[in-house]
């Protein structure tokens, strides 16, 4: 099947003090990871903060690289990439995703997956997701295995070291312009 559309991978590194702990441990560059569908970023979503002030509470959420959590750390650094997709995936995906979608209350961060990374032991609970595992599950329940792991041990460096992806931007998010 020829692929004529595309998903696009956003890895973003905002600088917090979680961030930083991640970054020391993992020495990747980037330690968040979002997926949307369209290359301006107006879909845009992960798992991560619910609300901006507070790295405690988090979830399932619709990320917006203008306001939010990305407009309280300006200097986020970002790679962009695009995935090409059937328009099939696509609807796959967007199925998996209003799942998601329509029970978002239910969703927790699965802070304890973060650490079963580091002991490479997948820790897994039906309504909690990190970021690249999330990232990760959306693209395997769509059919799109881009890796030979459970999405529970997919890091966002995992993502840069795909050879389906193809890289758009590279910079800061706040000066990203998508080409039409």
């Amino acid at each position: 099947m020829a692929a004529d559309c595309s998903v696009f991978i956003l890895l973003t590194n905002t600088g917090t003090l979680f961030t930083k702990i991640i970054q020391g441990y993992t020495k990747a560059p980037y330690n968040h990871a979002s997926i949307s569908f369209d290359a301006q970023l107006t879909e845009l979503y992960s798992f991560g903060r619910k609300n901006p002030n507070n790295p405690f509470n988090g979830g399932f959420v619709k990320e917006d690289r203008m306001t939010g959590t990305y407009s309280k750390y300006p200097g986020t650094t970002c790679v962009i990439y695009e995935l090409q997709v059937t328009d099939r995936e696509v609807e796959k995906m967007k199925r998996v995703l209003h799942i998601f979608i329509r029970s978002r209350q239910k969703y927790l961060y699965n802070i304890l997956g973060v650490i079963g990374i580091a002991l490479k032991e997948p820790v897994e609970f039906s309504n909690s997701y990190f970021c690249s595992q999330f990232v990760a599950e959306i693209l395997e329940r769509s059919g799109i295995k881009l890796w030979n792991k459970l999405p529970a041990l997919v890091t966002p460096d995992d993502f840069r070291q795909s050879e389906r992806l193809q890289l758009v931007y590279q910079g800061k998010l706040s000066e990203y312009e998508p080409t039409p």
